[in-house]
């Protein structure tokens, strides 16, 4: 048996989304609450994991190293509130690609889910977008929607662990 975890989609969910793509730490706008949700989750005795699809990276518009520092600045306010996510994983590639990580796929949930010893059928993706629940669906795990104007906070309070 594993660990109980919940997946998060990362633009939109805990950080806006930008149509050009979130390319430097200056665009990286945190959405209200999002911090907080996730502190609680960790409190709820959940593993925290974003699943996070760039393909700007592969388009060219966003170098790993800016992605990297995107993250560090993440992991630095979520250690301001004495928290911190289990893991972050981000699949760079284009759609056209045609990876085996890219939401709708389940590659990213199921690396995670091996390297973290997460119990899958026990588990939650939270998206904002029909791909991270599909790439739940297609992990075995359940999901939730965010919906327009939703906050991952106002979710995360209902839970139980």
């Amino acid at each position: 048996m594993g660990y109980k975890a919940v997946f998060l989609d990362r633009d939109g969910v805990i950080n806006e989304e930008r149509k050009d793509y979130v390319k430097d730490v200056s665009e990286f706008k945190l959405i209200e609450g999002s911090l907080d949700a996730i502190k609680l989750l960790k409190e709820k005795k959940f593993l925290v994991i974003i699943i996070t699809n760039q393909s700007a990276i592969n388009r060219g518009l966003l170098p790993v190293e800016n992605l990297n520092k995107i993250h560090e600045l993440l992991k630095i306010k979520l250690n301001k509130l004495n928290t911190f996510v289990d893991g972050i994983y981000f699949c760079p590639h284009t759609p056209e690609e045609n990876c085996h990580c890219r939401k709708p796929r389940s590659g990213l949930l199921l690396k995670a889910a091996q390297e973290h010893n997460i119990d899958l059928e026990n588990s939650l993706m939270i998206g904002d977008s029909q791909t991270d629940i599909l790439a739940a669906k297609n992990a075995g795990c359940n999901s939730i929607l965010l919906k327009k104007n939703q906050k991952l906070v106002d979710i995360v309070r209902e839970f139980d662990s």
